[in-house]
């Protein structure tokens, strides 16, 4: 049987998404997976620059640069409103101050990294680090502020950092649509036919898994960054939604004003309608 290899990241949303489909509840017909690669999301998206995975999660800015080579699923992306990047703080700080300060971002290619360059291109001092390790390096002092994703969201008030600029919102307001920060993609060269396939195994595996929150809980838990309970169902709520199963008129939309103002800001090149999405 031919394999497929794919990857995604261990937060919640994806393992919720993946879990039916890699754990063998939702048959591909005539094709098989590899044992899924998960991997921080600014590793998938390096990954993807150099074409490594058959399916794959990425940042929407990532998928600026790989659009030659992978085509965006209408299933399983991370798309919404009140769900963008957070610039926090260990104090209050005086926007006026950004082009002096160190702020750190999870990723050279995430959608996070593109915000907060559109936001405010005086920022001089950005340091690259994984998601996980930016909270930590506020607290310590190693960087003055920082742009957080995922779980965190969840969890910085309660570390006593301060929200600076819900880059998210940002967006919201000067663009009208929601914020697209993750979708998955998959080869160009596998060809019509296998993409849409894959297309609605995807999508087969959301639903899979609203049906069977339970069985999904201990393969969520065993890669999740937080292990609370609620702040993993939190996550979940947050980034699986309608556009998830079915991105639709509106979160086509807004992913293609997403690229084009990246295109625009000279983050990556022009993109053509008509190469987004699968057929």
């Amino acid at each position: 049987m031919n394999q497929l290899s794919v990857g995604f990241s261990p937060c919640p949303n994806d393992t919720y998404i993946f879990c039916g489909l890699v754990n063998g509840k939702i048959p591909l017909a005539g094709w098989s997976l590899q044992p899924a690669l998960l991997e921080d999301v600014e590793t998938l998206n390096e990954w993807a620059m150099q074409g490594r995975l058959d399916i794959t999660k990425l940042s929407f800015h990532a998928l600026g640069h790989v659009l030659d080579d992978y085509v965006l699923l209408h299933t399983g992306a991370a798309l919404g409103r009140g769900c963008g990047p957070l610039l926090v703080a260990g104090q209050k700080v005086d926007p006026g101050d950004f082009a002096k300060m160190t702020v750190a971002v999870p990723g050279r290619f995430t959608t996070a990294a593109m915000l907060l360059r559109l936001y405010g291109p005086v920022w001089k001092n950005v340091v690259m680090m994984r998601f996980d390790d930016i909270m930590p390096a506020i607290e310590s002092g190693r960087v003055d502020c920082g742009v957080i994703i995922h779980e965190s969201r969840f969890t910085y008030k309660g570390r006593g950092l301060e929200q600076i600029v819900d880059l998210g919102a940002w967006w919201e307001k000067i663009s009208g649509h929601p914020i697209p920060l993750g979708g998955i993609v998959v080869r160009r060269s596998l060809g019509r036919d296998l993409i849409v396939k894959i297309d609605r195994a995807v999508r087969s595996s959301i639903l899979w898994a609203q049906h069977n929150r339970r069985l999904c809980r201990s393969y969520v838990k065993e890669y999740a960054q937080e292990l609370d309970d609620s702040v993993i169902s939190e996550h979940i709520r947050l980034y699986v939604n309608s556009y998830s199963e079915n991105l639709g008129e509106d979160g086509l939309a807004a992913v293609e004003f997403f690229l084009q103002k990246g295109a625009q800001a000279g983050i990556f090149p022009e993109y053509h309608q008509q190469s987004l999405v699968t057929p």
